[in-house]
């Protein structure tokens, strides 16, 4: 069984011993200040003053340009508030003790032959009604076959009413040429998509492939979106946003790809 390398993201300095207990490595992102035993994206070639647009996709960015990984085995990602937990193991408390048990730290036996490993999905078919009215009345009361039938609440009905109508069909007219078409078949068919920007891959070569096709698609998507300090999330990081639809479509065209369940717990709980 290949190693597994796991890097764990945080904009907190005063996480460090707890991810360090974890036998993860930190990445420490955002203007707060962090020791040189933290990761960051600040150094190199790098995309740091994107953050706030990006995301965690800037310390992604850093590896690739970088080319900072030199581990033979898997590699993963996961955040300050979410982990991988193994399949295997039970959440009996709240305790750092407890999550230190359950959270990954090697790939279980029956998922080392795939390529990848994806989140738990999320179905955007089952959010409630309330959810999408808030956000766009006028839409969901012109189209009342949306109530009706769920097959129609795709990946892109949720990204237009969550995102901006027409946003994800702007971007992906500045893809290349193949993927394009493979991509807008997949937002206007699935109803679910693989979260948080969280996935584990078997080796430094999928990665950037990976990278590959993302960076220089999300670099053209700038010149239609820019870096407006816009108060809504939902716009402002709309570049992590298209990334993560585009990582569940990558991952599962390109990789033989496993499941695994991903566990919210702030570490910021376990501080003195």
């Amino acid at each position: 069984m290949k190693s597994l390398k796991i890097y764990c993201i945080s904009m907190n300095p005063k996480h460090l011993n707890l991810i360090k207990r974890l036998k993860y490595e930190p990445v420490g992102l955002g203007d707060k200040f962090f020791s040189d035993d933290w990761y960051n994206d600040k150094s190199g070639t790098n995309i740091a003053f994107k953050n706030q647009y990006y995301g965690e996709y800037t310390f992604h960015y850093w590896l690739w340009k970088n080319n900072k990984i030199n581990n033979e085995g898997w590699l993963g990602f996961c955040q300050y508030r979410k982990f991988w937990r193994n399949i295997n193991n039970k959440i009996n408390d709240n305790s750092f003790e407890n999550l230190n048990n359950m959270a990954l730290k090697k790939i279980p036996s029956e998922l080392d032959k795939h390529e990848s490993i994806l989140g738990e999905p999320i179905f955007v078919n089952q959010l409630r009604f309330s959810k999408f009215i808030k956000k766009n009345p006028k839409k969901m009361l012109l189209n009342p076959s949306l109530f009706l039938n769920k097959n129609k609440r795709t990946i892109k009905f949720h990204f237009d009413m969550m995102h901006g109508e027409g946003n994800l069909d702007r971007a992906i007219l500045l893809l290349d040429n193949e993927e394009r078409t493979d991509f807008k078949h997949f937002i206007n068919t699935e109803v679910s998509f693989n979260p948080q920007n969280m996935f584990l891959c078997r080796n430094k070569n999928i990665l950037f492939n990976y990278y590959n096709s993302l960076f220089p698609w999300l670099e053209r998507c700038e010149t239609i979106f820019g870096f407006e300090k816009r108060n809504i999330y939902g716009l402002k990081r709309i570049y992590g946003f298209l990334a993560e639809r585009y990582m569940s479509y990558w991952f599962k065209k390109y990789t033989k790809f496993g499941i695994l369940p991903i566990h919210f717990k702030d570490l910021s709980d376990y501080l003195l």
